[in-house]
């Protein structure tokens, strides 16, 4: 199956489970409305999809991905509402649609966000998988999304709005902000599919460069895509004279990392005893993505 393939297979998948979660809950009917306006809005999926991924490189049952690949999804989701919030990055369209707060007000924004936080960890306590795999999913991803992980990067990148930072303090802020819940997925996977210490420190590995790799190629585009490609404001990076790698490095020296990271994320991948062919391609997509 190729990479394209497995796309259109799965996302459907991810999705229809996502909508349904949030559907069969009660809850004001406003509420429901605002979270699954940011859930439809769309996105690559990227985050799901790499739990599906690793599961189907060791041959498990798909089911369980596309429920943890939808909790995964809720956390990115309730955090791109509360980023776009006029406290913090002030956007007006997310993936081309406009922002939450735009069509439900701030308050309400605020309270999907929250309620997409809240149900994911609800859901994954309530999986039917072992005990001892849902306490250690849930542990993970607590710190993940929280202020080891999502939240402490979103905080270090507000700080870094008001200075230039040098590399490793801007590498430490993404290896957060964008890195955890990245990490996250494709470690959920290899919890899921039984693999091994060994195995699930390669593919921390290859999830730490696919992270900083995802970062970077987000910072090239806002110079060298449009708002429609993007489906938010181009060039606002650039605006608010903000640290990224093409404004530290040079637009071509931030090319030259993200190849770097991408070639790391390729050699862990070696390590494995498993074919990790799915894996090579999606690392191929996240740098030659074009939104």
């Amino acid at each position: 199956m190729s990479l394209q393939q497995f796309i259109a297979h799965n996302v459907p998948q991810v999705e229809e489970t996502m909508y349904a979660l949030v559907e069969q809950i009660e809850a004001p009917e406003q509420l429901k409305d605002a979270m699954l306006y940011s859930l439809k809005a769309g996105g690559k999926r990227i985050r799901p999809l790499f739990v599906v991924a690793v599961l189907e490189l060791y041959k498990k049952h798909e089911e369980v991905g596309y429920t943890v690949g939808a909790i995964i999804e809720m956390i990115h989701t309730y955090s791109l509402i509360h980023d776009d919030l006029p406290s913090m990055d002030n956007d007006d369209f997310r993936r081309g649609k406009l922002t939450n707060h735009k069509v439900f007000g701030e308050a309400l924004a605020i309270l999907a966000g929250d309620a997409l936080n809240t149900l994911a960890f609800g859901i994954l306590a309530r999986m039917e998988i072992t005990a001892d795999k849902r306490i250690e999913l849930v542990n993970l991803l607590s710190i993940a999304a929280g202020a080891e992980g999502m939240v402490g990067g979103q905080v270090l990148d507000m700080e870094g709005e008001k200075r230039q930072l040098n590399l490793t303090e801007l590498e430490h802020v993404h290896i957060n902000k964008t890195g955890a819940l990245l990490r996250f997925s494709i470690e959920a996977g290899a919890v899921l599919a039984d693999a091994t210490v060994e195995e699930r420190d390669v593919l921390k590995r290859y999830a730490h460069h696919i992270g900083l790799a995802f970062q970077i190629q987000d910072d090239i585009l806002d110079i060298e895509g449009t708002t429609e490609e993007l489906g938010k404001t181009a060039g606002k990076d650039v605006a608010s004279d903000k640290s990224t790698y093409p404004a530290l490095l040079t637009l071509d020296g931030a090319k030259q990392k993200l190849n770097e990271h991408y070639e790391a994320a390729i050699q862990a991948l070696d390590e494995l005893q498993v074919d990790a062919e799915l894996l090579r391609a999606f690392a191929a997509y996240i740098v030659r993505r074009k939104n």
